[in-house]
């Protein structure tokens, strides 16, 4: 909720919408999908992440959060009393097995995320693979969840989560700190949605453009994001998607580990 209510460029937010996806679809997919990643340490992984998808989809009937299940699940299968860091989510990408497998392929096709390609659509339309980290590694050249899931989840924690800490011990306001993160992210690393619908020129430009606003000095940061915003939004949408689904895992990494404590209550999905 906090990922999605923080006005990041290009990307829904409650003051902005897509044709095909909402604020109050993001909000309603979250609260749908809680109780089933609440209680993520106590069953498989692979059935945690099926049932998260099929929960959101009755919420929305669109692809709302395939990536923030992709990365929260595993995060959310530590117990309590382990660290939560990549070490731990090794043991538990570790773990996987054929059925796990199984039941990610059906929650990836139930998902049916954007953006797939003819090979992709093809690969998920096939069999699901024994080894669920060998299909992430090949998919990895061109997602960056998958390949966080087949190289470990390392970076995400000395990225957007060190982005996160940065800007809040810098006193910065809660939802502008998720802003940073997301543009310090996207600076870091183009973003693989917008690289897959729109090529890897127009990923690598989104990123330069979020480079050059951190670079400008604070006073002038605001109008800055605000006509990088329109450029991803006109006249082809190009949302950094897999971008926010990091910033929302490093916010759950905050949240989960007592380091953050939100202050924002975020607004219920419209009736």
């Amino acid at each position: 909720m906090l990922e999605a209510t923080a006005e990041k460029p290009g990307n829904v937010h409650p003051r902005a919408s897509f044709t095909d996806l909402t604020h109050d679809d993001l909000v309603a997919a979250a609260v749908a999908i809680a109780p089933v990643i609440d209680a993520a340490a106590t069953r498989p992984l692979g059935r945690t992440i099926l049932a998260a998808v099929e929960a959101a989809r009755a919420a929305a009937d669109t692809n709302t959060n395939l990536g923030i299940i992709l990365l929260t699940a595993p995060l959310a299968a530590i117990p309590d009393d382990e660290p939560l860091d990549a070490h731990a989510v090794e043991r538990v990408l570790a773990r996987l097995d054929a059925d796990d497998a199984a039941q990610v392929w059906r929650a990836i096709g139930l998902a049916r995320p954007g953006g797939m390609g003819r090979v992709a659509e093809s690969d998920l339309a096939a069999p699901p693979p024994a080894d669920l980290r060998a299909a992430m590694r090949a998919a990895a050249g061109r997602d960056q969840i998958a390949r966080l899931w087949s190289e470990g989840f390392a970076p995400l924690f000395a990225g957007p989560v060190a982005d996160l800490d940065s800007a809040i011990a810098a006193g910065m306001p809660l939802l502008d700190a998720i802003i940073d993160c997301h543009l310090r992210q996207l600076a870091r690393e183009p973003d693989t949605l917008i690289a897959r619908k729109h090529g890897a020129a127009a990923a690598a430009g989104a990123s330069t453009a979020a480079a050059a606003i951190l670079r400008l000095p604070p006073a002038a940061r605001p109008a800055a994001i605000a006509a990088f915003d329109a450029a991803l939004r006109g006249p082809r949408r190009l949302n950094p998607g897999t971008t926010a689904d990091l910033v929302a895992a490093a916010l759950y990494i905050q949240l989960r580990s007592g380091r953050l404590v939100p202050s924002l209550i975020p607004a219920s999905p419209s009736p």
